[in-house]
């Protein structure tokens, strides 16, 4: 018996990795919300659903979990880097790109429903603390669903979408100063709540910069050292030390472990590590969120639904028809049109994740009262069910209403969004993708370039450049910069073998995306073009080239006819090659 608990909560780890392995492959291949799904497993097979019949159906005690106690130290975990992986989206530069929908309409988008909301529950007759907590908690969305049917429904970069996106940035950086006033309320009581809410204000300030400041003097030189010895265990042990580190040092701090750890994410965010690191996060991205929903389930009593249908209905109701009324008018106000506006307000109508931690926070400070908590967090888990309808409902009220074009966001603001978005993307930062990015810039064309050199990405950083680290022959990591919609790709990497591999892994992924590559030599170009490189410059074709073209103006030819000679060279070249590669493609399909 002694060998059964020295692994702790077997059983319950066991249970839930069979239930994610069924779960996610299910739930993708009927594009049902992950979320949604591991929501509804939790309650169902939770302390609250089938595990009450556990004692007089004995055989459920092996599907269900009786006691939440056996996944919640897993479901800590979950929070933790759900909260990183939060953080890690969020970058100055997106946030600049987006600064007027961010901070205008995210910002009033908090303040109005935080103040409808807590009016009502002060109306209620709860006390302030409690209505400024669930004010601020019901007043965020989810991010995590809206951002799955936005990408689903191809609209995460149309007007709408790019509005949205700003809207849920706004609300999951006001994370970092509420989760402070949880902490502060809970510690002081019969406090002024304005000088309360002032202080915690202050105090998420100096915790921020002070995080910021010193995390970033240690992180950044960190990852660039290590980084050079190019081991995935290495750079995974880092990831792991940044996020448990920071939400560590958050915890002695007196601050919540959750908050520590959505700062390592932003500083992370805005170093050239950032889509690597999002890259070796992502296998493990699905199973965390997985975790932290399928414990929310869990602790969600689905018997009150019964008990108080009416109370439910009507919070139900309320949060959806209050928050999509003000998404609307302040999309509305914002320039786009009527249909589309109200398909926003739907979309972001329902309560956010983080409601699900706040709210057990708030509970364990003696903010709000735990009856109250296992209603809000039922009534937020509702609303994330009923999402996916009113996202449809949305989208049908929005077609038939706007039969023109979407309006624009702005007329400044699109084109920098237009810019930002297509960018031409450049494999490899050495000589020549320097002489490359100095072009683009002097032209003012935008790009972003890749490089696996840490010290050479580190140099032209401090420069600032938009170099970042990556081996760029890995089509995950030209999917985190949209790759699809970029103008071109240009490769200039020096390894043959790894420009060959690229060029057919963005052939396969981005089949139409014009594809530049750099080669050694003649037979290296024929490989290229036969892979799919839509244009291939050899490097001494080019050579032999120019200093042909400088024997001929030695000798005294005109330089019109010299450049005659030289484009026609070049044409014979490329027809060759085309004619090779296309007689050669056949033979390398057999």
């Amino acid at each position: 018996m002694q060998e059964q608990h020295a692994f702790p909560f077997l059983r319950e780890i066991l249970l839930f990795l069979t239930l994610a392995g069924i779960l996610i492959p299910l739930l993708q291949r009927f594009r049902i919300s992950q979320v949604l799904g591991f929501l509804a497993v939790g309650a169902l097979l939770g302390p609250f659903g089938l595990a009450l019949f556990a004692n007089d159906v004995p055989w459920l005690s092996y599907l269900t979990f009786p006691n939440s106690d056996g996944i919640k130290l897993l479901g800590e975990l979950g929070v933790i880097f759900l909260m990183f992986m939060i953080g890690l989206e969020l970058s100055a530069a997106r946030l600049w790109a987006l600064r007027k929908w961010v901070f205008g309409a995210g910002v009033a988008q908090v303040g109005l429903c935080a103040a409808l909301i807590g009016g009502a529950v002060l109306l209620l007759g709860h006390p302030v603390e409690t209505a400024i907590i669930l004010g601020f908690v019901l007043s965020l969305s989810s991010t995590a669903v809206v951002m799955q049917l936005m990408n689903e429904s191809h609209t995460s970069t149309t007007p709408l979408g790019l509005a949205g996106f700003s809207v849920l940035m706004l609300q999951d950086l006001a994370v970092v100063p509420l989760l402070i006033l949880i902490g502060a309320m809970s510690q002081s009581t019969g406090a002024d709540p304005t000088w309360l809410i002032a202080g915690a204000m202050l105090k998420a300030a100096i915790a921020v910069t002070l995080i910021y400041l010193v995390g970033g003097r240690l992180l950044h030189p960190l990852f660039r050292t290590f980084a050079r010895q190019r081991q995935p265990d290495v750079f995974m042990a880092l990831i792991l030390l940044a996020t448990l580190g920071i939400a560590g040092l958050s915890a002695m701090a007196g601050l919540s472990m959750a908050l520590g750890a959505l700062i390592a994410g932003l500083l992370l965010a805005e170093t050239e590590f950032k889509h690597e690191i999002e890259m070796m996060i992502e296998p493990f991205k699905g199973l965390l969120m997985g975790l932290f929903f399928m414990t929310v389930g869990m602790g969600m009593d689905v018997r009150q639904i019964a008990l108080n249908p009416l109370w439910l209905a009507s919070a139900v109701l309320g949060l959806v028809a209050l928050k999509a009324g003000v998404v609307a008018a302040l999309f509305r106000f914002g320039g786009l049109g009527r249909g589309r506006a109200i398909e926003g307000g739907l979309m972001l109508a329902q309560g956010g994740e983080f409601a699900f931690i706040a709210i057990a926070y708030a509970i364990a400070g003696n903010l709000v009262a735990p009856e109250l908590g296992q209603l809000v967090v039922l009534t937020v888990g509702l609303t994330l069910f009923i999402t996916p309808m009113l996202t449809r409902l949305g989208r049908m009220i929005g077609d038939r209403w706007e039969h023109h074009e979407d309006t624009l966001l702005a007329a400044q603001d699109g084109v920098a969004l237009e810019q930002v978005r297509k960018r031409i993307i450049i494999a490899g930062y050495g000589r020549v993708g320097q002489q490359l990015g100095k072009l683009l810039t002097a032209q003012n064309i935008p790009f972003v370039a890749f490089e696996n050199n840490a010290k050479l990405v580190a140099k032209m950083r401090a420069l600032n450049l938009p170099v970042f680290f990556g081996d760029a022959s890995r089509t995950e990591l030209l999917r985190r910069v949209d790759a699809g919609s970029a103008p071109a790709i240009v490769l200039t990497m020096d390894h043959p073998i790894a420009a060959l591999q690229a060029v057919r892994g963005i052939r396969r992924e981005f089949p139409d995306v014009p594809l530049l590559a750099r080669s050694r030599d003649a037979r290296h170009a024929l490989a290229l073009k036969q892979a799919g490189a839509t244009t291939v410059v050899p490097e001494t074709l080019e050579a032999s080239l120019q200093l042909s073209a400088s024997v001929l103006t030695t000798i005294g030819i005109e330089e019109q006819d010299i450049d005659r000679i030289i484009d026609d060279e070049r044409d014979l070249f490329s027809a060759t090659l085309t004619r090779d590669a296309q007689l050669r493609q056949p033979q390398s399909q057999l």
